[in-house]
């Protein structure tokens, strides 16, 4: 079976474009993370949309399931699917809590003010590692996972990944159709109600979060089921600035709205296209390390973060050394992701694929 399995999938193409285009929005969660302790109004921020990256994400994550698993789920059954869920993304969720716990002790430029018990300590890092919502660090934006902020876009993965095992890989486009539409609904209104969609990371917002996630994987599902795949000349480069520009739009009036059209339809427009795009050698290669160096760097990256924003508060910084911090910073987080990739990310998923019997 497991043979049979792995010739399945080695017959289907790879989209490898969305591949690079994950990586490029993974970049630019990071820089827009930099960015946000110097600009705390979004609106003055060049990268101010950036955040909707992770609906992006999840849109994207909506299109893969499908295509990896509309035709398996049954051949496989749900505990295995579940299995195979974990394997891929539960490493990097455990590293990152373990990250975000050494940052948060020797970070050396925190001016902490709340005191922690070894034992409240210790359930903030259960919670991290085993994903459940735990808001109680005002020091990180009483975020739901207070050492790893970023987890929190993997809860609502693990959700959305439950839901389309037990009924979503089996229902028609007719109800699928109403439940996007459903979903379209509370995203607007979300949007509406908070006049931005970044919500949904920390307990305030938690809701927020779920139209987020119910919306862009539902989407990301019914262009693959509807086969929306948008033959095209545009090459990666191109479609990298399309999605760059979503990041960079400047805030209006009506900026709840411009948000959740972009969500709504920009979003699952592009990855139409990005799936009938197509490559050359060359930009096949780097399309295909963006899509494996993504999740490591999301997963990562915060606890630097935070120490940035920490020395942010409490020194002076120019504009020049801004930009010398940011850009040397992204490349070291970078390049911190790709030994997370290559030493434990990698084999680790490799041995634990080895021993899950099919």
């Amino acid at each position: 079976m497991k043979q049979f399995l792995a010739s399945e999938l080695k017959s289907k193409p790879h989209y490898e474009v969305l591949d690079g285009l994950r990586g490029v929005a993974a970049v630019s969660i990071v820089v827009f993370h930099f960015l946000e302790f110097v600009y705390l109004d979004y609106s003055k921020n060049f990268l101010g949309h950036g955040f909707l990256a992770v609906d992006f994400f999840f849109c994207l994550s909506g299109f893969v399931i499908g295509y990896a698993y509309d035709d398996r789920v049954e051949k496989i059954g749900v505990w295995k699917f579940f299995k195979a869920r974990l394997i891929r993304l539960h490493p990097l969720v455990i590293l990152g809590a373990v990250f975000g716990l050494l940052g948060f002790l020797v970070d050396p430029f925190s001016e902490q003010q709340v005191p922690y018990s070894a034992g409240k300590l210790f359930l903030i890092f259960l919670s991290s590692i085993f994903l459940i919502p735990f808001p109680v660090m005002p020091e990180r934006g009483f975020g739901l996972f207070g050492f790893n902020t970023p987890s929190w876009s993997l809860f609502f993965e693990y959700v959305a990944n439950i839901f389309y095992v037990l009924f979503l890989y089996k229902m028609r486009r007719g109800p699928l159709l109403l439940l996007l539409t459903l979903s379209a609904g509370a995203l607007c209104f979300v949007s509406y109600r908070a006049g931005t969609l970044i919500g949904g990371w920390d307990g305030r917002s938690f809701w927020d979060g779920c139209a987020r996630i119910s919306y862009s994987f539902l989407a990301g599902l019914l262009v693959y089921r509807f086969n929306w795949i948008i033959k095209t000349r545009i090459r990666f480069i191109g479609l990298s600035i399309l999605l760059l520009l979503t990041f960079i739009v400047p805030y209006f009036k009506w900026n709840w709205l411009v948000e959740s059209m972009i969500v709504l339809f920009y979003f699952p427009l592009l990855i139409a296209i990005g799936a009938g795009a197509t490559l050359t050698k060359g930009y096949k290669k780097l399309c295909i390390f963006l899509g494996k160096i993504s999740y490591p760097l999301y997963m990562t990256h915060i606890p630097a973060i935070w120490m940035f924003g920490n020395y942010y508060n409490s020194h002076q910084v120019s504009s020049g050394q801004l930009f010398f911090i940011v850009t040397i910073g992204t490349v070291l987080l970078f390049g911190l992701a790709y030994l997370v990739m290559v030493i434990y990310d990698i084999p680790i998923r490799k041995y634990l694929s080895n021993k899950k019997e099919y």
